[in-house]
């Protein structure tokens, strides 16, 4: 090839006047979420606000200690929240290479490969098979092209390209004998060079990506109920503190106390813990998630993700590899099928075999192509494969009006040559002049193939002597060899993978641009339900209303446009389904933003695809959907315990801080107490749950419903019950103790039993159905660990007296302080009783 072209291309100063004007060729996308902006959402969230509330009321009455520690308990929760999120949006960075490929373009009348976001308009590029299209284009120069323009159509067969005077498009993306070029697109065959007239927003794949900002955004249904919780928490925490004030302040007139002793009450109500939960939880599972190749845009996802019920999928390169693989061989009016490379075939197929190479490129980026030089090194010998000492002369190219393509090859230096023709079973048999009996047993075959969803060629040889070759395929001498059934296969593990998905309960949706016959095919394959199948056409002349209810029983969707993708998740939702959305293509891009949650491919998915999702499979892998799922049910089964425990441990800490004051006894909680209590109990023991293993029959449920709040009445009821069990337990002992001891010994007495007994209440609340004994059996180095620390950290306040000063304080002696041990004991039996009677419900 020529590396010199004055007439064409840019000068080096005239693409860096345009790169200035214009800007880089990069997709749109939204600006980047700076660490800054991350700890803004973050502080804007309601649950956060009140944290930093909470705070400022320990400064406001003095307490500088617990208003600081509040205040660097807030900060580590941001840290947290940075970091995971910071680090997923600098791995996506480094995902962008795929949409901006390297470009050999023409500059200065020279050959050179610059950077595709360098790219300018009015460059001059070459294409070559295997080359991604940096910009949007028309071709000046075109030979034996073809382009995938699956990303933008969804349909994976590729399109022939011509050259043409046209300078502006005058088609969709996806027809063929078409002389556009769009970004993004993938070059299987020929050679090209097209003029550049769109880059980065204006080309057609940029336009998808500007339509996706009109596309609001799924918040996570349970962001929306914890939200509510803490709302009405803290109105309710409000209005008790109001009422304390107002009855101790006239009972006793020491306003001043009665404030401070409102301020506890209202610390020991509001829920601070819900957003600690909320945040920790998926954070934590996110982390875990991208070990096992799951990268996490939106955090929040992971739980929406485990009450998914609803999994829209789609075909190539998700279900199946979108790598082609020779699945049947039809020849001398035999069909065999292609399992392994021991199978041994007769001579003849070894001759279909070998010519379907010869009629390929020789480093060949078509996958069909591929798959037969594959299949030749499984199945023939190094001669027959290679041929190394044929030259080839001469080549036919495919066109639209004659899907087929001739070689011609010289095999000695006598005008000896041999023709290897391929293409569509129809068009092979025009050229080979078949008879009418041949081709009515060779569509029959044709049927059969093509109702196992293979894509079909055929193969045709012949001879020709002399150097002057005719101008068209029809003046050469063909014969008929045979077929070859091609298949997409199943990526590994889908068959399982999809049964797991069912036996969750989550139903699985096909939506492919293939033909309904394909994707019956590999529908049945992947073990999905055939027996409704919905076509693009068919969902065109449905209504809203009619699809909403058409796609209840439809497992299936073939043949559909990027809009109807769009159309068919408004439908789930509609139905109140919460949809997953897995993609990797522009087209697929709408959808995923609509969905709840939206999964894109890593390896071979766009920039705009994976802006516009909440999850992206590094591994391309459906069977880590599976994963997160399980992983999602597992965070919401140990949230929902967290938040019981929550609820309950609120009870007897806020029952503690309100009885003693309208009893007319002394107080046990001042706002010191109570900051103490929630800093070494409640976040920490939230924590532990979080490292709680699966339950057994996490995967065989069903998903939530859509309105399920994560506390429903059950746990709620389970959760009040057991805290009203240690609150009176508590209260009593409490009562005991002034009778026997001083006030600050008393105070102790019940602290310390509050604080054993919030410990057994976790071990308690790390299952439903099992009993404590059981659970302590059931390994949890979190839970251990944070045991420990805890009862070190209450020993200490005890008996250390710098810190006994300050809480107020008295040491116990060893028969008290086994006493409290006591009270908590009676607490287990209670928690065990409420969970037989609970189970029998």
């Amino acid at each position: 090839m020529n590396n010199s072209f004055s007439n064409l291309g840019l000068s080096t100063e005239e693409a860096t006047k345009k790169l200035m004007k214009d800007g880089p060729n990069t997709l749109p996308s939204k600006s980047r979420r700076t660490l800054f902006v991350i700890a803004l959402e973050t502080l804007r969230e309601p649950m956060f606000l009140l944290l930093l509330i909470a705070s400022l009321i320990y400064l406001f009455v003095g307490e500088l200690r617990e208003g600081l520690s509040l205040f660097v308990f807030v900060n580590l929760i941001i840290v947290i929240k940075l970091y995971q999120e910071g680090k997923t949006e600098r791995a996506l960075e480094a995902l962008r290479d795929l949409s901006s490929p390297r470009a050999l373009v023409i500059r200065d009348g020279q050959l050179i490969h610059i950077s595709g976001r360098d790219v300018v308009r009015d460059d001059v590029i070459l294409l070559k098979e295997g080359d991604r299209v940096p910009a949007d284009g028309y071709l000046i120069s075109a030979n034996n092209l073809q382009i995938d323009e699956s990303l933008l159509t969804g349909e994976s067969v590729p399109v022939n390209k011509i050259a043409s005077t046209f300078t502006k498009p005058t088609a969709a993306p996806g027809g063929d004998n078409l002389p556009f070029v769009y970004s993004g697109t993938l070059v299987v065959a020929g050679q090209g060079m097209f003029h550049v007239n769109a880059i980065g927003v204006n080309t057609e794949m940029g336009r998808i990506g500007i339509e996706l900002q009109s596309i609001e955004t799924e918040v996570s249904p349970l962001h929306k109920q914890t939200t509510y919780l803490v709302k009405i928490f803290a109105i309710i925490g409000l209005l008790f503190c109001i009422l304390l004030i107002l009855i101790d302040g006239i009972m006793h007139g020491d306003w001043l106390k009665s404030i401070l002793l409102g301020i506890a009450l209202l610390m020991s109500m509001i829920p601070e813990e819900f957003p600690v939960v909320l945040t920790i939880f998926p954070a934590l599972g996110a982390w875990r998630l991208s070990s096992n190749q799951v990268l996490t845009r939106r955090i929040s996802a992971i739980e929406t993700l485990g009450s998914t019920s609803v999994l829209c999928v789609d075909k190539t390169g998700t279900i199946t590899q979108n790598s082609m693989v020779v699945s049947q061989l039809w020849d001398n009016g035999f069909l065999y099928q292609v399992h392994s490379s021991n199978e041994k075939f007769p001579t003849s197929c070894n001759s279909l075999i070998e010519y379907a190479i010869l009629a390929s490129q020789a480093q060949a980026s078509d996958p069909m192509e591929k798959a037969f030089h594959l299949l030749g090194k499984q199945y023939l010998n190094e001669t027959e494969y290679s041929h190394s000492d044929w030259e080839l002369v001469y080549e036919y190219a495919l066109t639209p009006e004659l899907p087929a393509m001739s070689r011609i090859w010289k095999i000695d230096n006598a005008e000896h040559y041999v023709i290897a023709a391929k293409g569509s079973p129809e068009a092979i048999m025009d050229l080979c002049h078949v008879s009418s009996d041949d081709k009515q047993k060779i569509s029959s075959v044709l049927k059969n193939m093509a109702e196992n969803g293979l894509r079909i060629l055929a193969v045709a040889k012949g001879e020709y002597f002399g150097n002057n070759f005719p101008k068209n395929q029809h003046d050469l001498t063909l014969t008929f060899i045979g077929l070859l059934g091609l298949s997409d296969p199943l990526r590994e593990g889908i068959s399982q993978a999809m049964h797991e998905c069912l036996d969750a309960g989550v139903r699985v949706i096909m939506i492919t641009g293939d033909y309904p016959l394909t994707a019956k095919a590999i529908g049945e394959q992947a073990g999905l339900s055939t027996n409704e199948i919905l076509t693009g056409d068919e969902l065109r002349l449905l209504s809203d209303n009619e699809l909403k209810n058409k796609i209840q029983s439809t497992n299936i969707c073939a043949r559909i446009t990027p809009n109807q993708k769009y159309r068919i998740v408004k439908a789930l939702k509609a139905n109140n389904q919460i949809v997953a959305m897995t993609g990797d293509g522009v087209n697929d891009a709408p959808a995923l933003k609509s969905a709840h949650v939206s999964i894109a491919m890593g390896n071979r998915g766009t920039d705009v695809a994976r802006e516009a999702s909440t999850l992206v499979l590094l591994d391309d892998n459906f069977a880590s959907i599976v994963n997160a799922i399980r992983s999602g049910r597992r965070i919401f089964d140990n949230m929902q315990k967290s938040m019981a425990f929550i609820l309950a441990v609120h009870v007897p800490i806020a029952g503690i801080a309100l009885f003693p004051i309208l009893l007319n006894l002394p107080p046990v909680f001042y706002p010191l107490h109570i900051a103490l209590i929630e800093l070494i109990i409640d976040p920490t023991c939230s924590i532990a749950f979080e490292n709680e293993p699966a339950e057994k029959n996490l995967m065989r449920r069903p998903p939530r419903k859509f309105d399920d709040p994560i506390l429903n009445k059950k746990t709620i009821w389970s959760a009040l019950l057991q805290g009203l069990g240690v609150f009176i337990v508590t209260l009593i002992m409490y009562v005991f103790a002034l009778k026997i001891m001083s006030e600050s010994e008393a105070r102790t007495f019940a602290f310390t039993s509050l604080i054993i007994s919030n410990l057994m209440l976790i071990y308690s609340n790390r299952s439903s159905r099992k009993s404590i004994f059981t659970l302590l059996a059931i390994p949890n180095k979190v839970l251990f660990g944070i045991t420990i620390a805890t009862l070190i950290i209450l020993f200490s306040t005890v008996y250390i007296p710098f810190f006994a000063n300050i809480l107020h304080f008295s040491p116990l002696s060893i028969n008290y302080l086994l006493l409290s041990f006591g009270g908590a004991m009676v607490c287990v039996l209670w928690f065990e009783i409420l969970k037989i009677v609970l189970r029998r419900l």
